[in-house]
């Protein structure tokens, strides 16, 4: 499919400062010609969820979701939004284009899969009267399609419907699906952004882009929030809000920036307006597959820095080698080390006293 924006000339569109406010908006065009050019279809279901995901991207501003829905995405389906409904729904809008379009379309999945009772917990639809699980609806849709892009961290991960005691034994969308490339864009819910532009990705070079081990792009979830965290000179310097909206580091009040991945701190939402730590809210990691399984406004006792590997922010110095495959290391060790925080600060603060 021709293109003259380039993959780095994407890329460094996705991931420049420009953001919220402009790159859907200089998406628009390019992605307009695409789909004029006969780019692939989407289809996009939905389970276990709030629906907060298409809330979210039914928010996109530049341009706003007229504009992205008729010119930019060839979306076939979707819960919400689609005119038809029932039979004619399920067999036009999903069946019929999942095998006419065997193995060059996309599926975006919003939700985690019901797998209790054999997927009884979430009926979508009926075929040949009988009840059509999600469960079911996924398996086949999806394992039809070129690559499924999970939006939403219920999806990528089980999120909050996978979260103990999970009744329903709901799983993540990769759980239940094999043999098919997963794209997974996680948040709680996702940036329009993020949406729009993995969508644009495979739309424009029918390809994957760069993931990180969690099966995230990485032109948005590279980042750490603790890296350019407003508040991060507190950090430095050891001052820690005891109540939300206090001046002073989140960290004590819950906040999870030094193991989150995204770039809300540069891309900011609504428009560019505000997110969530700049709003006087710790960051809760939603972005991570551990979310929401710990305690949300309260320091954690242990930080996950690895797979396996936790510990106090104290500690960070002595696990600096595991620590730093996950970035967070280099900044509460070096700043250990130096004294900036932690004991040796405090104890150089008694030495100036006496």
């Amino acid at each position: 499919m021709p293109t003259k924006l380039t993959r780095r000339d994407f890329i460094r569109l996705c991931a420049g400062g420009a953001a919220a406010v402009s790159m859907t908006s200089l998406l628009a065009p390019v992605l307009t010609q695409a789909v004029e050019a006969g780019a692939p279809p989407v289809i996009w279901l939905q389970g276990a969820s709030c629906t907060g995901c298409s809330v979210s991207l039914l928010n996109s501003v530049h341009p706003d979701i007229k504009k992205i829905l008729l010119d930019v995405i060839s979306l076939r389906y979707h819960p919400n939004i689609s005119g038809a409904a029932g039979d004619l729904a399920m067999e036009e809008g999903i069946f019929k284009v999942a095998e006419e379009y065997k193995g060059k379309f996309y599926l975006v999945v919003e939700g985690a899969v019901p797998t209790g009772a054999d997927g009884k917990f979430c009926m979508v639809g009926e075929r040949d009267g009988h009840h059509i699980t999600f469960l079911d609806l996924v398996q086949e849709v999806g394992g039809k399609a070129a690559a499924i892009l999970n939006f939403g961290t219920c999806s990528a991960y089980g999120g909050i419907p996978a979260t103990p005691p999970n009744p329903t034994k709901c799983k993540s969308v990769s759980e239940v699906v094999k043999n098919v490339p997963h794209i997974n864009v996680p948040g709680c819910p996702p940036h329009p952004d993020w949406m729009v532009g993995t969508i644009a990705h495979v739309l424009l070079y029918n390809e994957i882009p760069e993931l990180d081990r969690f099966g995230r792009p990485k032109m948005f979830f590279k980042d750490i929030i603790h890296d350019n965290c407003p508040r991060r000179q507190y950090f430095d310097n050891a001052i820690f809000a005891k109540n939300l909206s206090e001046p002073g580091c989140l960290l004590e009040v819950g906040c999870k920036g030094p193991i989150a991945h995204c770039d809300s701190t540069t891309r900011l939402w609504n428009g560019g307006t505000n997110w969530c730590i700049k709003s006087g809210a710790p960051c809760l990691a939603c972005t991570e597959p551990q979310f929401p399984g710990w305690p949300m406004y309260t320091r954690l006792p242990e930080m996950p820095i690895a797979p396996g590997i936790t510990a106090t922010v104290d500690q960070i110095g002595v696990v600096l080698g595991a620590a730093t495959a996950v970035g967070i290391a280099g900044h509460l060790a070096g700043n250990i080390a130096t004294g900036r925080i932690g004991p040796k600060k405090h104890s150089d603060e008694k030495e100036g006293d006496n």
